[in-house]
């Protein structure tokens, strides 16, 4: 067969690790389950690529289309209600594009679900009562002021889109990868403290930078380091096959997608197919040694390929 797919909880999955020796180990999911896969695999000396998320963010700048940024933003963190590893985690918006940003959010709210988001058959739900709940506590623990949503319906695990303005680095919405339809919308002074924030804290998967100025996108080119970087837009990275998906530093490592996925799950062997006739190549090299095939040894390393090196 092909392929044998295997449904079980982490469990499950921790005992298949302890148990079967693979040739490669592919996880998607959180840091701290990334960390156990990869302690697990240690015990085979398996090799991983690790898919795990974090806090991707995107930041506004004044040189740009706002309502455009808010709707490819805002199209990231509704989609699936904000259950994708590369959606936007949360906003950095300069200072004097902020009050319109928040103020557009409300317009494209209601131009994409309806006044009613509960009632819109666009729009997900929460994959289970424990992610519910943990967004709940996040929210209700919040020092930011919300402008639309916070509400839920557990029964139904339904969370409404919510808009957090106001946001500190240190609230409880920026402690953790939201995973959710929650968006906290943080205030800069400009693009540099925008790129510092984000080098202050863990690589995330993707980094969204809406600008025009190429000056702009440039320091977040060089200045950050993270998975992937787009301008002016969420996401759409993961439809090009052409550009590797992968994570960096707590956000994973290994790269796929495309050919990228071909040479991910390959060894990629060295094969030597050599004469069995004997050359004087080869007679220099056998011991006894002496001045003459000293002197041959030297001249044939000269002739070989100068551009190759061997690092040890």
């Amino acid at each position: 067969s092909v392929c044998k797919v295997i449904c079980g909880d982490a469990q499950l999955g921790a005992s298949l690790l302890d148990t079967y020796r693979f040739d490669h180990i592919f996880y998607t999911g959180g840091t701290n389950g990334g960390r156990a896969v990869y302690a697990a695999a240690a015990k085979f000396l398996t090799p991983v690529t690790l898919e795990l998320g974090g806090k991707s963010p995107s930041y506004v700048d004044t040189h740009v289309n706002i309502m455009l940024a808010v709707r490819r933003i805002l199209w990231s963190k509704l989609y699936n209600a904000g259950q994708t590893c590369v959606a936007t985690d949360y906003v950095m918006c300069h200072q004097d594009v902020v009050v319109e940003f928040c103020q557009r959010t409300l317009e494209v709210l209601k131009e994409f679900l309806g006044d009613d988001p509960h009632q819109s058959p666009d729009f997900a739900r929460i994959v289970n009562k424990f992610h519910l709940e943990r967004l709940t506590k996040l929210l209700s623990a919040t020092k930011g002021k919300i402008i639309h949503g916070g509400d839920s319906v557990p029964d139904e695990l339904y969370m409404a889109p919510t808009i957090v303005t106001d946001v500190k680095p240190d609230d409880s919405l920026m402690s953790e990868e939201l995973f959710g339809p929650i968006l906290p919308i943080m205030t800069v002074e400009s693009s540099l403290q925008a790129v510092e924030f984000v080098r202050s804290r863990d690589k995330p998967l993707a980094l969204y930078v809406f600008t025009n100025n190429q000056d702009v996108f440039s320091q977040f080119k060089q200045g950050t380091s993270s998975g992937s970087l787009s301008q002016n837009d969420c996401c759409s990275h993961m439809l090009v096959h052409e550009l590797p998906c992968g994570g960096v530093g707590t956000s994973g490592f290994g790269r796929y997608h495309g050919k990228f996925s071909v040479d991910n799950f390959s060894h990629h062997r060295a094969v030597l197919l050599k004469t069995t006739i004997e050359t004087i190549n080869h007679k220099a090299i056998y011991p006894p040694y002496n001045e003459q095939k000293s002197a041959w040894c030297e001249w044939l390393l000269r002739t070989t390929d100068h551009r190759s090196c061997t690092i040890l």
